[in-house]
């Protein structure tokens, strides 16, 4: 196994199996796992929002909702990326399991709603906390920390991960120093700022400037409000099949790829921005907001996968670090928009939207020149550890396939 493999080093999954018969590959039940459990952490999201409202009619609580908890399962997801996805898959298994959050908030959402109207809030708690409790059950049962464990695994599967897939020491030392001397890590962080400033900025911002300047309230055609997640949900299905598609295809290479998506998927959600604060109507408004918010799918093809690329080992830390910085947007863009939106005429809504497409425009511009799609020099592992730690994997795997 080589430390850094290129794409034709990569093999062929050789396995006879029909690709749509998923339960016979074990990395896509991982993969279907991992979406049902964003469905169901952004669920318990959702269904606090909804359940409050009911709550509050009678009395004035105050709930904490599971943000912290969320927060951990986006890098430790990464950590399993980093043992069940091959490069060649990387970009469409990891997308479609993170659209869960996104599919999550649309259908919890009315059901939640039903649920508190009809039988009470506290039913809203009881329904979703038993469907995590199932959840985990499975997962604890079906999933296991890499493809070496699960005694279940095909040995054609085992085989194609094992060789498609650098092994990721149990005890990893973490150089944090050269985490930040990296133009690479830099780049991820970057995009995921401005990624975030604008998706916080369309999500929270724009309908209030449809009801400021255009009397338009969003809030009248409910749907209106699931329809970016709506969009979402779906391109990040075809973002990541296409992203996948160049790679085996060998159109274009790791680096290749992840700029063409992200700084694309940018440059064309700074165009919306600008139009949002030109075109003064409402279905110009909402066809912004939509197409903006979907094409930030794209964008999750090129950056949010990216760490598996440059160091797989560390990928979980560094989308730690990444989505620390990706949070800040979320209290900084509703603080600015309030200093500049004073008498809430068009000309600052303007100045919102035009600061706005120009983070994307920044942040599509940096990482164009700082991003890559090969493991880094300090994520590599000396190539005597590696004979080392894939013998003793290999022990463990054919005992669990002997079992």
């Amino acid at each position: 196994m080589m430390e850094n493999p290129t794409r034709d080093d990569i093999p062929e999954d050789n396995m006879d199996v029909p690709r749509w018969k998923f339960w016979k590959r074990r990395r896509y039940i991982v993969t279907l796992m991992a979406l049902l459990g964003f469905f169901n952490v952004f669920a318990l999201r959702v269904n606090v929002s909804v359940a409050i409202v009911a709550m509050t009619s009678t009395s004035s609580r105050t709930l904490e909702n599971g943000t912290v908890v969320e927060g951990v399962s986006y890098p430790s997801m990464h950590d399993v990326w980093a043992h069940w996805a091959p490069p060649m898959e990387r970009s469409r298994l990891a997308t479609f399991a993170y659209s869960g959050s996104y599919i999550g908030t649309v259908v919890v959402m009315p059901i939640s709603g039903v649920l508190a109207q009809n039988v009470g809030w506290p039913a809203v708690f009881y329904v979703f906390g038993v469907v995590g409790l199932v959840w985990f059950a499975a997962w604890w049962v079906l999933v296991k920390r890499g493809p070496q464990y699960d005694r279940h695994i095909d040995p054609r599967e085992l085989k194609y991960l094992q060789d498609a897939l650098p092994v990721v020491p149990k005890n990893v030392v973490h150089p944090w120093k050269k985490f930040f001397a990296s133009g690479p890590v830099w780049a991820v962080i970057v995009a995921n700022f401005s990624e975030n400033w604008g998706f916080y900025t369309l999500l929270t911002q724009l309908p209030i400037f449809m009801k400021d300047t255009l009397e338009f309230d969003i809030q009248e055609a409910g749907f209106l409000s699931a329809l970016p997640y709506v969009v979402v949900s779906a391109t990040m299905q075809v973002a990541g099949h296409i992203a996948d598609w160049f790679l085996s295809r060998k159109i274009l290479n790791t680096t290749q790829v992840r700029k063409l998506f992200c700084c694309g998927a940018f440059l064309c959600q700074s165009l919306f921005m600008l139009l949002a604060a030109f075109l003064l109507t409402p279905a110009g408004a909402v066809t912004c907001l939509t197409l903006a918010v979907g094409l930030g799918a794209f964008a999750m093809a090129g950056f949010f996968v990216n760490h598996l690329d440059i160091a797989p080992q560390h990928a979980s830390v560094l989308l730690g670090i990444g989505n620390t910085f990706g949070t800040m947007p979320g209290i900084i863009s509703p603080t600015i928009t309030g200093y500049i939106v004073q008498h809430k005429t068009t000309s600052e809504w303007q100045i919102v939207f035009f600061i706005s497409s120009a983070i994307y425009l920044v942040g599509s511009i940096f990482y164009g020149i700082f991003a890559s799609g090969e493991v880094q020099s300090w994520a590599k592992t000396q190539q005597s550890d590696e004979a080392i730690k894939r013998s003793s994997l290999d022990g463990h795997s054919n005992k669990a396939l002997e079992t």
